[in-house]
Parts: C-alpha cells; sequence; structure tokens
C-alpha cells in the first residue's frame, strides 16, 4: 500500500505564493508519474501540473509561466511551487502517484485534498 501525503499552506494573498508537497511512501521502486488536480466550486476538475519519471512536466495553460512541478527522487516527494496567485487558482487541489510496486504491481493512489484559498 502507498501513502500519499501532501502538504503546505493553503492560504495566500492576491500575487502572492504557495507551496505544496506531495510525498509518497510504501513499498515503491518506482514513481512514473505524479500529478496535481484542482477542481473549484461548481466547475470540474482539471490537471494543473504532471511530472513524469523521466522529469518531463506538463502545465495547465493558465499556470504557465506562474506555477513549477518539480520533484525530489531520492524522497519520493513532488513540489506545486505556486507563484503571482489569484483568485481563479482557488481550489481543493490533489495529487496522483502512479509507480510500481516492489513486486512489480502497478498503483495509482491519491492523497488527501487539500484547500487553496487567495484572498485579494
Amino acid at each position: 500500500q502507498v501513502l500519499v501525503v501532501v502538504s503546505g499552506g493553503g492560504l495566500a494573498q492576491s500575487g502572492g505564493p504557495l507551496r505544496r508537497s506531495c510525498a509518497a511512501s510504501g513499498n515503491i521502486v518506482s514513481i512514473l508519474a505524479t500529478r496535481w488536480y484542482r477542481q473549484a466550486p461548481g466547475k470540474q476538475r482539471e490537471l494543473v501540473a504532471k511530472i513524469t519519471s523521466g522529469g518531463r512536466t506538463n502545465l495547465l495553460d493558465s499556470v504557465e509561466g506562474r506555477f513549477t512541478i518539480s520533484r525530489d527522487s531520492a524522497k519520493n516527494t513532488v513540489y506545486l511551487q505556486m507563484n503571482n496567485l489569484s483568485a481563479e487558482d482557488t481550489a481543493l487541489y490533489s495529487c496522483n502517484v502512479y509507480g510500481v510496486y516492489v513486486d512489480r504491481r502497478s498503483f495509482n493512489s491519491w492523497g488527501q485534498g487539500t484547500q487553496v484559498t487567495v484572498f485579494s
């Protein structure tokens, strides 16, 4: 079983920064991809950022240039650095980790959703 723990601040002033981390633990041999999603009230969930085992990243167009996704492979941890936040970034943020156990089975695990609120 994989445990995914999300941490980081949840309240920021408009234009300010926040950083979230997503740490996976368990009998993991490889993390193939980590994704950050968000869902605002009344809206569909959207993929905000993704990073693969090869270090390739993808960002939602609306956060490009403001958000950065990075990883510390030794710690099985992925970071979402969010800069120049706006009210449109207010949402419930979740982390998804896809990888392989030591017994070669794949897993797809979610961390707890945590609220990000941007105020002016």
